[in-house]
């Protein structure tokens, strides 16, 4: 009898934990998404203002760049645990590809 008491009180307690975490994490997820609406409109707005190209590509890019990293941390969840081999593949793509951008640009230029 004593058993079920603290079975039931131990579910109880991991529901509510489960509950924080979903709230934290659905929290966190919007606040991502309101800044990766925000971000696109500044490089919306950085067209429609008129600003020179030399100046609205690199901003436009590195506005791209900050939501590649909130898409992959938050809505594909690799700020979790448990994600390690998916990192590791998509560090690893990236910088193979960095790689070769920079060797063919290198070639090109020289």
């Amino acid at each position: 009898m004593e058993n079920q008491h603290l079975n039931s009180n131990s579910s109880q307690i991991e529901y509510e934990y489960r509950r924080k975490r979903n709230a934290e994490e659905m929290r966190h997820q919007v606040i991502s998404f309101a800044i990766s609406i925000f971000l696109t409109l500044v490089a919306f707005g950085a067209v429609y203002a008129g600003f020179d190209k030399w100046f609205v590509i690199p901003v436009i890019l590195l506005l791209a760049a900050v939501q590649v990293i909130f898409q992959l941390y938050y809505f594909m969840h690799m700020n979790q645990k448990g994600h390690e081999a998916p990192q590791l593949f998509i560090y690893g793509g990236v910088i193979i590809g960095f790689a070769t951008i920079v060797c063919f640009l290198t070639i090109v230029w020289w």
